[in-house]
């Protein structure tokens, strides 16, 4: 099995890129649904989350109310580490148990947002990196999210920035441009997955 650890900045287009190595036959393992999944209602996570940021979190029908929390953590880089140690914890705990499901052969990329924030890259067997400047990913915030530009900001701030995420990369998947100069490297960067994981295989 070869593990790859996929991430990128807000706006970058990892999502678009997740798809399309899923498509490929890519066993993908998603940080994001999988920190949706863990704070259902009904979870310990949401349970959690309310003790350490009180019912103001949550929706009158009881769910977390996502962008009520995003106005707390990601304008408040200690209530968001608060939110993160919470978390994070029980999204690894669910990764392991998706990819020890996937077979000897199989090429599982783990879709991690925050991978260079929390010094991850050495987990994994190579790290990808889905890269767009600065100004794209504001603008795609903006036009494409609804985001108020101030808002965009402090979601880019709370993440590292570009050289840092570009310092753990093995492979830079450039995301600047339209979505249809995706599908090539894709392809490309697919075919040096399938060719890592066969020698892991093979021992």
């Amino acid at each position: 099995m070869l593990r790859v650890g996929l991430t990128g900045g807000i706006g970058a287009g990892k999502s678009e890129v997740s798809r399309r190595l899923a498509a490929c036959g890519a066993v993908i393992v998603d940080a994001d649904l999988i920190a949706r999944e863990v704070v259902e209602p009904g979870m310990p996570g949401l349970a959690a989350v309310v003790a350490e940021f009180g019912t103001g979190v949550l929706r009158p029908d009881g769910a977390l109310d996502r962008p009520a929390l995003g106005r707390i953590v990601f304008a408040d880089p200690e209530r968001l580490a608060a939110l993160n140690a919470i978390v994070h914890p029980l999204v690894r705990e669910r990764s392991a148990e998706l990819e020890g499901a996937a077979g000897p052969d199989d090429v599982v990329v783990q879709d991690v947002p925050l991978l260079a924030e929390n010094g991850l890259a050495p987990l994994y067997d190579l790290v990808i990196v889905v890269d767009a400047a600065d100004d794209v990913r504001l603008d795609r915030l903006v036009r494409l999210r609804g985001m108020a530009p101030d808002e965009a900001r402090d979601r880019m701030a709370a993440q590292a920035g570009r050289a840092e995420r570009l310092a753990v990369a093995d492979i830079v998947i450039d995301n600047g441009g339209p979505l249809a100069a995706l599908d090539p490297q894709v392809r490309e960067v697919w075919q040096q997955l399938r060719v890592r994981a066969a020698a892991v295989a093979d021992g």
